[in-house]
């Protein structure tokens, strides 16, 4: 299914350049990146994804966030994990010289649909590990937004996998109760 060598590669160097970093919640950042992992590992599981399909998105998963949120380079993750990695990990890296957040989602979603389905599929689990109670701190608007954008990704990336568009979907629909 998935190579554990691999794996281990990219959740050993994801555990380094994340460091002391925390979820919204206080959690080791480690946290989020394995269950963004776990899902999809098992839609890898639930798809019958080829091997080498797997270990993109499974290592991918595993480092979606290092770029965008650590020092790491693109030339670093080309350099250790390759090129498809690399793109994928890019094509996931919100660019912050957009001066929107739409905009910024919009540039990743186009860059993403332009990426193998096992490249789409993380970011299909990225937000299914994001839609749990929202921090404290945001208020209804924020929550709004945050809903709205959870099913523009959905609607842009449903194809790429069965499995996690169905478990979006379901996620997307629990979502509303912090709707105010």
């Amino acid at each position: 299914m998935f190579t554990q060598e691999k794996y281990l590669k990219a959740l050993n160097f994801a555990a380094k350049v994340h460091g002391e970093q925390k979820t919204p919640n206080g959690l080791p950042y480690l946290t989020h990146l394995c269950c963004v992992a776990m899902e999809i590992i098992h839609a890898c599981e639930e798809s019958k994804l080829e091997q080498k399909k797997s270990d993109i998105a499974i290592a991918v998963a595993l480092l979606h966030d290092t770029t965008e949120d650590t020092n790491t380079t693109y030339d670093e993750l080309y350099s250790e994990f390759g090129a498809e990695i690399a793109e994928g990990v890019d094509a996931l890296t919100k660019d912050k010289t957009l001066p929107s957040k739409k905009e910024q989602m919009q540039d990743s979603i186009n860059r993403l649909l332009m990426q193998p389905y096992e490249i789409q599929m993380v970011k299909l689990a990225d937000r299914i590990t994001n839609l749990q109670r929202p921090p404290e701190h945001w208020d209804g608007l924020k929550i709004l937004n945050y809903h709205k954008e959870a099913k523009f990704i959905h609607s842009c990336l449903k194809n790429s996998n069965l499995y996690l568009s169905k478990r979006l979907e379901e996620k997307i629909g629990n979502y509303i109760v912090y709707i105010k």
